[in-house]
């Protein structure tokens, strides 16, 4: 049986407008889809309403065209997607594998104290599993998902394995990494990680390339494909740009929005520089010709 045609996607949160290391994440995306002869697709990541800015989507879709980035479907909207959240979380309560949380997060917090475990800086806070076993009277905030090889196996850690095309193998004990996680919050929302595999699996993509601050959510979501019996992509994750503080650029340490109306081939150049990517020309079309003929070459693509 043949291997189903490359699908490739980039996927921002309209939260503010393209700044250098998301306008690298979208070339890199649409490199690997160019240099494997796939498709590219645009997901707008919403589901976070309250942290939206409004018109922060048009105006990422702008940018992405000013650039030559544009994706061969329509752009999909996920605050329009919460009745296939809504089923794929239904199957999962009915088998088992889903269950309600009633802890806060000052309760994580005091639990992982009593039992001698700190968090690391910047690190998720790795849930006890207290409501595994029941609310014990408190009212439910959350649904959160087991992490555990088998719903026989309640109490056996999960370990995931898995390739990434640029860090190679990578293995995780998402047990006591993460610990059950969160599919709807509290809040009502729906958590990142349910929305991104169930949309993955609609739009039958293949590979995901993303950055690399988002490499140990992979195991979390391999655990929940298998889960719902979906597929499980091939991942590459870029390299981040940093602010002058070494962490991740964002609007929070000086990140700026990328002048893609004014010059958009400099924008591009920027882009390029931080994936390590060589390219020549002097219009949009040429220099995005030759990037991913050095993409293609990088990555050993057809």
């Amino acid at each position: 049986m043949p291997a189903p045609r490359y699908r490739g996607r980039f996927a921002p949160s309209p939260t503010g407008l393209l700044h250098a290391g998301s306008l690298a994440a979208a070339l890199a995306s649409w490199l690997d889809a160019r240099a494997h002869r796939g498709q590219w697709l645009l997901r707008i990541e919403d589901v976070d309403g309250p942290r939206c800015v409004t018109g922060a989507d048009a105006a990422i879709v702008a940018q992405l065209a000013a650039c030559g980035l544009v994706p061969d479907e329509p752009p999909q909207w996920q605050s329009a997607r919460g009745v296939h959240y809504e089923t794929a979380l239904v199957k999962l309560v009915a088998e088992g594998w889903a269950y309600p949380c009633g802890c806060t997060r000052a309760d994580i917090e005091r639990a992982l104290v009593q039992q001698g475990r700190l968090r690391e800086r910047h690190g998720d806070l790795v849930y006890p599993g207290t409501c595994r076993s029941g609310l014990r009277g408190k009212p439910a905030r959350a649904l959160r998902l087991r992490v555990t090889p088998s719903i026989d196996a309640p109490a056996a850690p999960l370990d995931i394995a898995w390739h990434d095309r640029r860090l190679g193998a990578q293995q995780q004990c998402v047990s006591e990494a993460v610990g059950d996680f969160v599919l709807r919050r509290a809040d009502d929302l729906w958590a990142y990680q349910l929305a991104v595999v169930v949309d993955d699996a609609a739009q039958g993509i293949t590979h995901v390339v993303r950055g690399v601050d988002l490499a140990d959510n992979t195991p979390r979501q391999i655990h929940l494909q298998r889960v719902l019996g979906l597929a499980t992509p091939a991942y590459l994750h870029t390299p981040l740009a940093l602010g002058a503080d070494g962490e991740k650029l964002s609007k929070r340490n000086g990140a700026v929005p990328v002048a893609t109306g004014a010059d958009p081939l400099a924008a591009l150049r920027d882009a390029a520089r931080l994936l390590d990517v060589h390219a020549e020309g002097t219009r949009v079309p040429d220099w995005l010709t030759s990037a991913t003929a050095h993409w293609a070459a990088r990555w050993r693509a057809v």
